[in-house]
């Protein structure tokens, strides 16, 4: 692990005895702040994200969190450049060092073609489509599932291709429920950190005796090819309005009509938002139905976002 020292001077900071210049604020969450920063190094940005620990499960939680980035080495997850612990008399910082990702996240890529009056082609969903899935592929393959998997936290490289991000909420992706007790504290655990409009329809009612396994992630995965598709997730209005998602997940959903898709794309997409966990399709296996939708062989490119 490296250690932060203080500041050094104005605007400075040294992870890892580099030295790093504070550029500008991104943005920041309930208990995390997300810094741009330039490596004097190197010249290169970074993403430096701050998470306030308050108490020691806070500390071990962010440990965790750097622990998950290190786990892998995958185009399509997000790599961690340093991780330390910053002591300020009894508060404490974990400070995880990023790469910067100048296109920002497929949400502001949504937005950006809704403020145009335009949405992602279906050939550019499909190629963004292919890498989520080989992201999470990889991540099933450790035995986790990221739990919180939405447009706001898949960030675009600079040739487009998608990279899974915040893995704070990832966990084994097994879980086996024994008791009322144990499902009351997961389904507390959910709604605390598995984000309510792509929470899977299980984790809203935990059963006392189940498994809760990485199919989480493949409902998750259907909302984000939704919000591609049609410009915003099928429960996102909901949650909006006021009205139950707890509710509206529990009814199959409806997929509009549009001539921009494939009833292929639209099938797809039925299929991971089963409401029975069991019946969505493994990681793997919609794998093979993406590379088999592709216009071009996988590896060659079509027309990038």
């Amino acid at each position: 692990m490296g250690h932060a020292l203080c500041v050094c001077s104005r605007g400075t900071v040294v992870i890892d005895n580099k030295r790093y210049l504070f550029i500008q604020k991104l943005g920041e969450g309930g208990f995390s702040y997300v810094d741009l920063v330039e490596g004097l190094h190197d010249g290169h940005f970074y993403a430096l994200k701050r998470i306030l620990c308050h108490e020691q499960q806070d500390r071990e939680e962010a440990q965790r969190e750097a622990d998950m980035h290190r786990l892998f080495h995958h185009p399509n997850i997000l790599h961690l450049v340093a991780y330390c612990m910053r002591d300020r008399g009894s508060k404490h910082e974990a400070w995880l060092l990023l790469p910067f990702f100048k296109r920002g996240t497929l949400w502001n890529e949504i937005e950006r073609l809704k403020d145009r009056g335009s949405f992602l082609t279906e050939d550019q969903i499909l190629l963004l489509l292919l890498g989520i899935c080989r992201g999470l592929e990889a991540i099933h393959a450790k035995g986790y599932a990221h739990r919180d998997l939405k447009p706001t936290n898949i960030l675009l490289g600079d040739e487009g291709q998608p990279v899974l991000m915040d893995l704070g909420s990832m966990n084994q992706a097994r879980i086996h429920v024994e008791g009322s007790r144990q499902a009351l504290a997961l389904q507390d655990w959910a709604a605390q950190r598995c984000t309510i409009s792509y929470r899977a329809p299980e984790l809203f009612s935990v059963q006392s005796h189940c498994v809760i396994d990485e199919q989480t992630d493949v409902w998750s995965l259907g909302c984000v090819l939704y919000a591609m598709m049609f410009g915003e997730g099928p429960y996102d209005m909901v949650f909006q309005k006021g009205d139950s998602v707890a509710l509206a997940v529990q009814n199959q959903l409806s997929i509009p009509q549009s001539s921009r898709h494939s009833s292929a794309l639209r099938q797809l997409v039925a299929s991971m938002m089963t409401v029975d966990p069991q019946q969505r399709p493994l990681i793997p296996v919609l794998l093979s139905q993406v590379e088999a939708l592709q216009p071009l062989p996988p590896g060659q490119h079509t027309s990038q976002i």
